[in-house]
């Protein structure tokens, strides 16, 4: 079931973007993904539009919005390659008529998930807070208005 995030689900989703940053970024030190949790807590989750994807009691993956950028797509690692992102993403897509992304250039698997979902390269610049390559990748509704 996805379903709207609600505060009693921060601690739960932090959880998760650590865990999962630091699986899916083995190029970047894990205390980099450590220090911006309190960020990530008191900025990015409370400026977007977040969404929870849950089994019957227990998240397992969120992912979020601010305007048509697609902030973040998680599972928990004891999750991934369930079909959670697909459908996350999928949700995602609904409410928009175009996502905007970045990807580490080294996050190949990301890389491929994305492409599989509709989503083309547009461009490769450097992520400022990290000094490594990453792709801005965008997808856009067939729908017509």
């Amino acid at each position: 079931m996805i379903r709207q995030f609600e505060h009693d689900d921060m601690e739960r989703v932090l959880d998760i973007w650590l865990s999962a940053s630091i699986k899916a970024h083995g190029f970047i030190d894990a205390s980099f993904w450590q220090s911006h949790v309190a960020t990530m807590r008191d900025v990015y989750i409370p400026a977007s539009e977040t969404f929870v994807i849950q089994d019957k009691s227990r998240v397992l993956g969120f992912c979020s919005l601010l305007g048509d950028q697609l902030a973040a797509v998680f599972v928990d690692p004891d999750f991934q390659g369930t079909g959670l992102g697909k459908q996350l993403l999928g949700h995602a897509k609904t409410l928009r008529n175009e996502l905007n992304l970045t990807v580490y250039k080294e996050n190949s698997p990301s890389i491929a998930f994305y492409q599989s979902q509709g989503f083309v390269l547009i461009k490769e610049q450097i992520d400022s807070q990290t000094g490594h390559a990453e792709y801005l990748m965008q997808w856009l509704s067939s729908r017509t208005f």
